[in-house]
């Protein structure tokens, strides 16, 4: 079976604190007439930092579409490649040994993909396989890792590399004024995330299963319009209460492999918000600090869009992962509306040390194994 292994991640070095956001809110919007309610959502969403990739000031100015594309493409080619190597080295492999790579991203286009260019530049066959995924949006992380998944079985042996690329700030559009658009002002942030899927052998989640559910006539609920100045995001006010419809459908999937949802080991699911968090947690029957690592990665950076799956999993890795075996599931939400759901045991080759660091978290409860900041700087180079 395929093994999803450590993730890298890494995030631009521009920060805005909730503090910041909110007063560019009321400066920005001072005659909104719904300005309380915008505010008291974006302080309700939990999130407390967000990384941008370009100063705030930049990103306020708005140069138009084709400016906004271009920094697109440049800061995609400046920071993927520290994630790539990282992802590689994480997996115990070279990029010769890649045989399909899926670039997911809904923040900018770019054609030939970055996939062409990774393959040009980072020494990959010119026989790899590519995959762009850019219209699922925040569900792009778990369709990616499902999709790899599927080749990887489909291609025994096989390896599969997932990048994950959103610079959500570059959508930033200040003629929207919906209370919905300024919650998303203070809701997204910028991050790229890769991750490798070993045919054989590796650390990680040995995935098992997977499956995608699209709630029907929801198509309108979470999109985009593509005007002159850009991508202008879409967010309807039923959003927040997608669990209802798509907590039973994680549920039939682990029934299905024979697995109850309630009883799982770890969950690592899209953090869009707290409410999802919240709902999802009530219709399974899990405590809160089951989504501990997505309510972390939203507290911290935002919701990163498809990155949000990787971060969330690079945190269960630096909590020393599970005990061998441990079962849990991954999932990703986004437009249609569309969950990409997942379902894998936790597996580490006796004697590695993050084997070692869940023996120990499992013997002597939560541990806490955070490397974040050594990590993101040997992540990130320049970009921290």
């Amino acid at each position: 079976m395929a093994t999803l292994c450590r993730p890298a991640v890494a995030v631009p070095e521009h920060v805005i604190t909730l503090d910041q956001t909110l007063a560019l809110a009321r400066s920005l919007h001072a005659d909104h007439p719904r300005l309380p309610l915008a505010l008291r959502l974006i302080e309700n969403t939990g999130v407390r930092t967000r990384h941008l990739v370009q100063p705030i000031e930049e990103i306020l100015r708005h140069p138009g579409f084709e400016a906004r594309n271009r920094v697109y493409e440049a800061e995609a080619k400046r920071h993927v490649p520290h994630v790539v190597h990282r992802a590689l080295a994480e997996a115990e492999l070279t990029a010769r040994d890649i045989d399909l790579i899926v670039y997911v991203s809904c923040t900018g286009f770019m054609m030939p993909s970055l996939t062409a260019w990774l393959i040009n530049q980072l020494g990959f066959r010119p026989g790899t396989r590519q995959l762009p995924i850019a219209q699922l949006g925040c569900a792009g992380g778990g369709s990616a890792i499902n999709r790899a998944h599927d080749f990887c079985t489909a291609y025994p042996g096989a390896n599969a590399l997932i990048v994950a690329c959103e610079f959500c700030s570059l959508c930033y559009q200040p003629t929207d004024l919906g209370v919905g658009t300024l919650l998303s002002n203070g809701l997204f942030g910028d991050a790229v995330a890769a991750a490798v899927v070993r045919g054989s052998g590796g650390t990680g989640i040995r995935l098992e299963a997977n499956a995608s559910h699209l709630v029907p006539d929801t198509e309108g609920w979470i999109a985009y319009s593509v005007r002159s100045t850009g991508f202008h995001f879409l967010l309807d006010k039923r959003v927040p209460g997608t669990m209802e419809p798509l907590a039973p459908v994680l549920a039939e999937l682990a029934d299905r492999h024979g697995w109850d949802a309630s009883d799982l080991d770890f969950y690592l699911v899209h953090a869009g918000g707290p409410r999802i968090l919240d709902d999802l947690g009530s219709y399974l029957g899990v405590p809160p600090e089951a989504f501990r690592f997505s309510r972390a990665t939203l507290t911290e950076y935002g919701n990163i869009a498809s990155a949000v799956v990787l971060d969330a999993l690079a945190r269960f890795f630096d909590e020393g992962g599970a005990a061998e075996h441990a079962k849990g599931i991954i999932a990703g939400f986004g437009p249609g509306i569309t969950a990409e759901m997942s379902l894998g045991r936790w597996t580490a080759p006796a004697g590695s040390p993050t084997r070692a660091r869940a023996g120990a978290r499992t013997a002597g409860g939560p541990g806490i194994g955070r490397q974040r900041a050594a990590q993101d700087a040997a992540l990130a180079g320049p970009a921290r």
